[in-house]
């Protein structure tokens, strides 16, 4: 009998400090509300937007990745993040998100990680205590594939009266200025090929290797020159027959392309052709045409599946020489 009281009394104590262990939306909005306010005095993303987005995405801070990563806003690798990761199930098993040593480190970098983004620019010509802009402009932009997302984000915002945070912060928001922002090339990379207002060639990562986004008009023996790289071999490394100058927007590697690219597949955007996507992607030609059954001169259809590394040793199957590949479409 005695024993039984004593294993009933430990249960009711585990169940206990289980349940204390448990964060409320009230208790985590304490816990980062200053944090949410100092970020927005130093990026301009409302702090009403951050601690919504807070708590979705970390479920109060209660979530794994949270526990797991101080991963707050559930922010995924992609190709430029170099610090530590974990992998974590989440649209796809086992991928790769980002690791923090603390909950500060992760708020901050959400900030860059919007401001820094060409994806995102828009957002900042919004006012800051519009948060239903705010919040149907993140959807907009891609940041999330739940379609709710905007109006979890605002219930959250007029249920806890996360505004308040807002205006605690209005007076000190940096002015955003369009120009400062960095570019992101797993956002943006549909629209760099055509960006008139590059001047200078910017130093990324795709793929984990070097690459220099490179304006148009550039000289290759230029960026050869000055990379310390024979024109030869860097004409070689980006699979180009000839020198000269850009004709347009180029992703120029200082290294080697891979066999496969990061991910599974990418969506073929107006106007591409397969070097374009080897390029983009930071993958060796021949291994892309080899994956989709293509030849690098074939007509590349608005939204064709392009594999991007081999799948199930299968890929789209291309059709007579000289006509439009049967690829399988992304929809």
């Amino acid at each position: 009998m005695n024993k039984a009281i004593i294993i009933l009394c430990c249960s009711i104590v585990c169940f206990l400090q289980s349940a204390a262990q448990t964060i409320t939306p009230q208790q985590y909005i304490e816990e980062y509300k200053d944090i949410a306010i100092s970020e927005m005095k130093r990026m301009g993303v409302p702090a009403a937007i951050t601690l919504a987005q807070g708590l979705l995405e970390s479920q109060s801070g209660n979530s794994d990745l949270v526990k797991e990563s101080n991963n707050h806003f559930g922010i995924k690798c992609k190709s430029t993040w170099t610090a530590e990761t974990v992998s974590h199930d989440d649209d796809k098993p086992g991928e790769c998100f980002r690791k923090y040593k603390t909950a500060d480190d992760s708020y901050r970098d959400h900030s860059d990680f919007l401001r820094g983004s060409a994806r995102y620019s828009s957002l900042f010509q919004l006012n800051p205590t519009d948060y239903k802009d705010w919040a149907y402009g993140l959807r907009k932009a891609g940041y999330a594939t739940n379609p709710s997302y905007p109006e979890i984000l605002i219930k959250s915002i007029e249920k806890y009266n996360l505004e308040q945070y807002t205006l605690d912060g209005l007076n000190e928001v940096p002015q955003f200025v369009a120009e400062k922002n960095q570019i992101d090339p797993e956002d943006s990379l549909s629209t760099l090929f055509a960006d008139s207002s590059l001047t200078a060639p910017i130093n990324l990562t795709i793929n984990g290797l070097k690459v220099l986004l490179v304006p148009k008009g550039t000289s290759l023996l230029a960026i050869a020159t000055q990379s310390h790289i024979g024109l030869e071999k860097l004409l070689s490394i980006n699979e180009l027959n000839k020198d000269g100058l850009l004709t347009r927007n180029q992703f120029i590697f200082l290294e080697k392309k891979k066999k496969e690219g990061k991910d599974e597949f990418c969506i073929a955007q107006a106007n591409e052709s397969m070097h374009d996507i080897a390029q983009k992607n930071g993958i060796l030609l021949q291994s892309l045409c080899d994956y989709n059954h293509l030849s690098s001169g074939d007509f590349i259809a608005v939204g064709t599946k392009i594999f991007l590394k081999p799948v199930n040793g299968e890929g789209p199957i291309q059709s007579a020489k000289g006509s439009t590949p049967k690829i399988e479409s992304s929809k």
